[in-house]
């Protein structure tokens, strides 16, 4: 039997010399320049330039990514919850917010029974949403006209729990030789028809419209992490006019795009997209013990050969990507004006090691099998070739938005600083670690230096609580979840799974 590698915390590495060491002896090509620069020296502050969304420039290289608390009203309302939340991203400095939270655009496509849906409904409250951002940025940074805020639109497919947050409602874009089993699917009623994608991408074109009456610069058209739109993009067995070649797998993109503008709606488009993907994953029986999940390792999918279930996967070895495809939807998305395209990988329900590298795994992952900055450089290495191919094509460049920073923890403003400097990617997004140090990068660029008492090590808590029914937040490091009731209970939950 092998034994669990011993993991080497970024944290005991006291300086870039030490870190420079450990990413070499793993034969990473993860680069990292030697300080942190401040004001215009650092590229992390300067505009983005050739690509104007709703007539603005975007004012620096950051970006927040859209997280769900969990924590809405259950008719997909707002609450004081995501206010605080999208308070803190306007606090952040990041000039691009991009997302905010995943809204459904109907309620029987929401992840969990608290997730905010775009609706005619609820369009005061999502406006309040954007008011307080943009009022709290305008009150740490002054300039708002070049804050660019979007929205991002979504129905969660495979994932659904619209009605009750233990009981799964999947609708699905085929049938899946492994996740079908992981998620309740038993019968090919659960898979939408033609017709009625028809309608769902109606659904889409009403969201973008409320999105844009209540000022939303952009909609983002979620293609990541398992979720429907993105599901699709990997229908290779399903048959008729959404399923088999690539034009069929992508017509939902197009027809919301071609709906959007035919509606006369004047904002602008991004898509969020899981670049590569993997089989699923689970913990090593063999390596788990009572109170320890083992780490993790893939699902049987011998019997899954040669594996056309995903998107971005090489179907021979589907422990490895093929970004084949993905680099023919990156076109497709410039040939249709999309002005952003953020990059993630993989999803955080069958294999969250490959999405959101972390130490510490949710309640129902697994431990890492390897160093997770393995995963950080393999996400990063792919933002810079989608990059270096649309700049050869000779097609408009949208935004490139790269994923997987968290777990540089002291020295992602050291990697940052030359991904954006060289050219690897445009931005650096930044997800659930900004809940509890909203104004990292911000700080970073203004001193030199970061509160290391704030920096986010991947404890996996703002996961593993809506995994068990609570809402999300960092209960580590922010006393205001610290002091809610749940903060027990997540203990909890984690002394049973050895979190």
């Amino acid at each position: 039997m092998s034994e669990p590698f011993k993991l080497t915390r970024v944290a005991s590495l006291k300086t870039v010399a030490d870190f420079r060491a450990h990413i070499a002896l793993l034969g990473l090509d993860l680069p990292c320049e030697d300080t942190i620069a401040t004001g215009t020296a650092s590229p992390l502050t300067q505009p983005i330039d050739g690509v104007i969304v709703n007539g603005k420039r975007v004012g620096n290289r950051w970006a927040i990514h859209p997280m769900e608390g969990w924590d809405g009203t259950t008719t997909g309302g707002v609450t004081e919850e995501m206010l605080r939340r999208w308070q803190r991203f306007g606090e952040s400095g990041a000039k691009l917010i991009y997302g905010g939270e995943a809204m459904a655009v109907r309620a029987d496509g929401r992840a969990n029974p608290n997730q905010i849906i775009v609706t005619e409904e609820n369009k005061t409250g999502i406006a309040s949403l954007r008011e307080v951002l943009v009022k709290a940025h305008a009150e740490s940074y002054g300039k708002t006209d070049d804050l660019v805020i979007g929205f991002q639109l979504t129905h969660s497919g495979r994932f659904c729990k619209p009605n009750d947050k233990k009981r799964m409602e999947p609708r699905v874009a085929f049938r899946h030789p492994i996740l079908d089993r992981k998620f309740n699917v038993t019968s090919d009623s659960q898979m939408f028809t033609d017709a009625e994608i028809e309608e769902l991408i109606q659904c889409y074109i009403r969201a973008a419209q409320i999105a844009w009456d209540v000022g939303a610069d952009f909609v983002d058209i979620k293609h990541c992490h398992g979720y429907l739109l993105h599901e699709f993009l990997g229908a290779h067995t399903r048959p008729g006019k959404f399923g088999g070649s690539f034009e069929n797998r992508t017509r939902i993109l197009r027809d919301i795009v071609a709906g959007i503008r035919a509606s006369g709606n004047k904002i602008e488009i991004g898509v969020r997209l899981s670049a590569f993907d993997f089989v699923p994953f689970k913990p090593d029986a063999a390596l788990s013990q009572p109170g320890k999940l083992g780490p993790g390792i893939p699902e049987d999918f011998s019997h899954a050969l040669p594996y056309r279930y995903g998107f971005g996967v090489n179907v021979n070895n589907p422990v490895d990507y093929d970004l084949t495809e993905t680099f023919q939807f990156a076109d497709l998305c410039a040939q249709l004006g999309i002005k952003i395209l953020n990059l993630s990988a993989g999803s955080p329900y069958y294999n969250p090691h490959i999405q959101r590298p972390a130490a510490y795994p949710p309640s129902d992952g697994y431990q890492p099998a390897h160093d997770p900055l393995i995963d950080v450089a393999r996400q990063l290495n792919v933002v810079r070739q989608i990059k270096a191919h649309l700049k050869n094509s000779q097609l408009p460049t949208p935004i490139l938005i790269g994923t997987a920073y968290s777990y540089l923890q002291e020295y992602l403003p050291h990697v940052a600083q030359y991904v954006v400097r060289h050219g690897w990617t445009d931005m650096v997004g930044l997800g659930r670690m900004v809940l509890s140090y909203p104004n990292m990068l911000a700080e970073a660029v203004e001193k030199g230096s970061l509160t290391n008492k704030l920096i986010c090590r991947t404890f996996s808590d703002c996961t593993t609580a809506p995994r068990n029914g609570m809402i999300s937040g960092c209960y580590p490091l922010d006393k205001y979840y610290s002091a809610k009731p749940e903060f027990q209970q997540l203990k909890e939950v984690k002394k049973k799974v050895g979190g």
